[in-house]
């Protein structure tokens, strides 16, 4: 699932956690040194103003944006040297570092949007409580201000879902013709075209999608869980416990923690029912594909026999998951009013101002969705477990050793490395299709 696309998987994932904590006390130890010798923000930076007094691009946010950027490409320098097989350096090394910093540069706009927002709530507020005091031109210039911002935010989210379907795609190809090298240890296992046609792609996906959602919270709770410490200041009390620091993040922490083991101990049986699923689901599409070329397969009473086999597990998945959904949506739902509960006090005490509480409420939103990522992402969690079961079982088949990553233009090296004869060639370079059966 790994070594066909990334380069020497265990010591990969854990180099790049080790590079991400050393280059963030490297940051906090010797950033503001290295930012005199190093730092583009004199050149590029735009200087905060009474205009704009938190530019989106000031000289210390640029130096904050250098940072990253140097710091995961430096990354992938030494594992470009020491990939024995550089088939998919671009798309395994320098692919995932770039989802990456584009994930913390959408981060970052959601922090300076939560800015903005608390101060264009008060000019409304202001606007509404005393007419005229707002022109319409600062309104106008509010609005122009954060369009700069939201537009490129936009075309960089667009293009990085594109490219993302072709990482996807690629990571599938590399897992599909590493499977297809070893079809002769692989062809007997049961549903073996189901795991590499379908699989292998659904891993790709979910992992994807897991693992930018993951970056996601941690950046995410790394901007945010400072802002909303300092914002929980205005807070003056909780119900029921009193004044407490950096109130709303303890509550955003056991919101979130009191979800993820509740969604977790409803959920147990989900895992083991999605692998079960897919077994009836293989046999069953077996049967079929065998009935297609041989008039003694697929008769009526084998193939309602296999039916009934996967309606007998959908029933029991059906039952699991509507208690596990009313634990999920009562929490997920139950969860919108938490920090309307905690901030009442301040709101009745009239301690918050209508931007300050925008402001609160977002970056609440922010941190307890990063805290709940386990309890937000759980049904994914369970396709993936299933995923993963049935492929680890698959790969069981192949040596541990075995060559990994191999996809090249010529099938007949493919047909070769797997053990069939080789193949004929058109004059295209695809390969002659012998007759059906043979």
């Amino acid at each position: 699932m790994f070594r066909s696309f990334f380069p020497n998987p265990k010591y990969f994932f854990t180099s790049a956690v080790a590079w991400t904590v050393l280059c963030m006390a490297l940051w906090f130890g010797l950033g503001s040194t290295l930012q005199r010798f190093l730092s583009l923000g004199p050149w590029l930076g735009i200087v905060p103003s009474e205009a704009n007094p938190d530019p989106f691009f000031s000289p210390d946010k640029v130096w904050l944006y250098q940072f990253i950027l140097m710091s995961g490409y430096l990354f992938c320098v030494p594992w470009y040297f020491l990939n024995d097989n550089k088939r998919w350096y671009w798309w395994s090394v320098v692919g995932t570092v770039t989802i990456i910093e584009v994930v913390y540069f959408d981060v970052q706009i959601g922090a300076w949007m939560n800015d903005w927002y608390g101060a264009f709530f008060n000019l409304i507020q202001g606007a509404m409580t005393t007419p005229g005091s707002v022109s319409l031109d600062t309104m106008y210039g509010e609005l122009t201000t954060v369009l700069y911002v939201l537009l490129p935010r936009i075309a960089v989210l667009v293009l990085n879902a594109f490219f993302i379907a072709h990482y996807l795609f690629r990571w599938r190809r590399a897992m599909t013709f590493f499977y297809l090298t070893h079809w002769q240890s692989l062809r007997h296992i049961e549903g073996s075209s189901q795991r590499i046609q379908e699989d292998a792609q659904r891993f790709a996906n979910i992992v994807e999608g897991l693992a930018v959602a993951f970056v996601s919270s941690i950046m995410t709770l790394l901007v945010f869980l400072p802002l909303l410490w300092e914002l929980s200041t205005h807070i003056t009390e909780l119900p029921l416990v009193g004044a407490v620091n950096g109130s709303l993040v303890w509550v955003a922490l056991m919101s979130a923690i009191f979800g993820t083991v509740l969604l977790g101990l409803v959920g147990v049986k989900l895992p083991g029912l999605e692998f079960q699923n897919q077994r009836v689901e293989a046999a069953f599409r077996k049967e079929l594909v065998y009935g297609e070329d041989n008039a003694g397969r697929a008769r009526p009473v084998t193939a309602r026999e296999l039916f009934l086999g996967v309606q007998r597990n959908y029933f029991t998945l059906y039952g699991h998951y509507l208690y596990f959904n009313v634990a999920r949506y009562v929490y997920l739902q139950g969860a919108n009013f938490v920090p309307l509960i905690a901030m009442a006090p301040s709101i009745v005490a009239g301690t918050l101002t209508f931007g300050l509480f925008q402001q609160v409420s977002n970056a609440f939103g922010q941190v307890e969705d990063s805290f709940r990522f386990l309890a937000n992402s759980w049904t994914t969690i369970i396709s993936l477990i299933s995923v993963y079961k049935r492929l680890r079982a698959f790969e069981s088949h192949i040596p541990g050793d075995a060559i990994s990553g191999v996809d090249y233009n010529d099938p007949r090296f493919l047909a070769t490395e797997a053990g069939f004869p080789p193949l004929d060639l058109r004059e295209d370079g695809m390969p002659i299709q012998p007759p059906i059966g043979t």
